[in-house]
Formats: structure tokens, sequence, C-alpha cells
């Protein structure tokens, strides 16, 4: 028993370090893309993209704040409100979204891709959201977590399937510091988020 005990423990431990330095990480993100972001985003027109933008960058610092705040408390992990719960869905919708806008924009603004990919990035927020909201009462909260994550995987895959393909297709012999910028950095971001999987 005090093996598992112990373990529980160390497991809470992990997670609450992960969730600081997740934090931490955020913030420096931030400040070393400060000066890019004031360039190329605060004086262009308000539009969608940039609706989109906002919220996919400063959103997860309330959501993360909140998450570090549980972290730190001394007391029995207080349980995640819904506020912060729909702070962390919004947040992750965003930044899908630019993932989105950004495939989009890869594959020539092509109408036909732009309705495939929300419907199905649609489609993935109403499986995951019910999930979580009309949760079975033979899975645990852990099985509710991988089905959710195995969903966003799967849309991850697809993206940067659909990256690859117009990378090696489209952009083979294209010879610009911005494309390969985009396309190594994307390339990097969706393997990690894809890698993250236990």
């Amino acid at each position: 028993m005090s093996s598992i005990l112990s373990s529980e423990v160390a497991d809470s431990q992990t997670s609450k370090f992960a969730n600081i330095s997740a934090f931490a990480l955020l913030i420096f993100d931030f400040w070393i893309t400060f000066q890019d972001e004031v360039n190329w985003i605060c004086f262009r027109p308000w539009d969608i993209i940039r609706v989109i933008f906002i919220i996919s960058r400063y959103l997860p610092f309330i959501g993360a704040g909140l998450t570090v705040y549980d972290a730190l408390s001394v007391n029995v992990p207080p349980a995640r409100s819904q506020a912060e719960n729909i702070i962390h869905i919004i947040s992750i919708v965003a930044a899908e979204g630019l993932l989105v806008i950004r495939t989009w924009a890869f594959w020539q603004r092509s109408k036909s891709m732009l309705i495939g990919l929300v419907t199905y990035g649609i489609m993935t927020i109403i499986a995951a959201t019910s999930i979580n909201v009309l949760r079975n009462i033979r899975l645990t909260a852990v099985s509710n977590a991988v089905l959710v994550y195995t969903l966003l995987a799967l849309f991850e895959c697809v993206i940067l399937a659909l990256t690859v393909y117009k990378k090696f297709s489209d952009y083979r012999k294209f010879e610009n510091s911005m494309v390969t910028a985009l396309y190594g950095g994307s390339l990097f971001y969706m393997s990690c988020i894809i890698g993250a999987w236990k």
C-alpha cells in the first residue's frame, strides 16, 4: 500500500513540476518572440486571423497561471473549475485554428482544403468535448484523457501529413529562408505534440 501511495505522490510532484516548467517556457517564449509579434502582428488590420492569434497567444497565460496556482497550493489540489477547463479548451481550439490557417496557406488557400480542415476540426472538437462532458461511467478520468489526446493527436497527424506532402510536392526545390523556417518549425512543433504521447 505504501509503495502505491509513494508512487501517486511522486506522480503528483512530477505533474506539478511539469506544469510549472511549461508555464516558465510559455513566459520564455513570450519574451523571445515579443519583438517579432510587434513587427508582424501589432500593426496589421484586425481580422479573424489576428483575433485567433491574440486568443491563442494570451489566453494560455490565464489557463497556465491557474494551473500553476493549483500546482503550488499546499492543500490537497483543488479540482479544476469549469471556467479553467473552458479557458484551456478555448486556448487549444485557437492554437489548432492557427495550424489550420497555416496549412490552408501552404495549400495555396484552397477552398476545399479549408472546408475539409474546418469540418474535421469541428468534428474533433465535438468528439473531444463530448468525451469530457458526457463521461461514460465505465471509463476512468485517465481513459477519458487518453481518448481526448488520441483525437487531438490524430488531428495533428493529419495536419503534419498535409504539411509534409506539400513541402515535398510543391516546395522541394524552393529556396527561401522563410518557407524553410515555416516548414521546419511546423514539422518540429507537430512532431513534439505527437511525440508527447506517453
